[in-house]
């Protein structure tokens, strides 16, 4: 079993950054994949980005590409989202999933964990 904590949310303004983090507890993120997704208020949940825990491949949506980063840290068996010139497009809550497997996908429905969420509210 694994369980996913995200932090790092918060009320920023239109062009600034931020970093989440999902921490993951229960077992390491080797042999898995992890994804960003988000859900803002009347919309359904969304892909961000994923990177592939083995050899950090990283994948993002169009929507994001250029302006958000994900990463990971092997000690810390922790994700990171760093979201530069953010918009309020950008904001949601936003989830960590978790899914057994190198196959990367952005369908949520194929992830076997996710976090509570964090918000992110970026105002114009």
């Amino acid at each position: 079993q694994v369980q996913l904590v995200e932090s790092g949310g918060g009320l920023v303004q239109a062009g600034d950054s931020l970093r989440l983090s999902c921490a993951a507890s229960g077992r390491t993120f080797n042999n898995y994949s992890v994804g960003w997704f988000r859900q803002a208020p009347g919309k359904e949940r969304e892909f961000v980005a994923a990177i592939r825990w083995a050899f950090a491949n990283t994948y993002y949506a169009d929507s994001v590409k250029g302006r958000f980063t994900i990463s990971r840290d092997n000690a810390k068996n922790t994700v990171y989202l760093q979201m530069n010139s953010l918009k309020p497009e950008d904001t949601a809550v936003y989830y960590c999933a978790a899914r057994s497997g190198v196959v990367v996908t952005r369908r949520s429905y194929e992830y076997d964990y996710w976090g509570q969420g964090t918000q992110v509210t970026v105002s114009s």
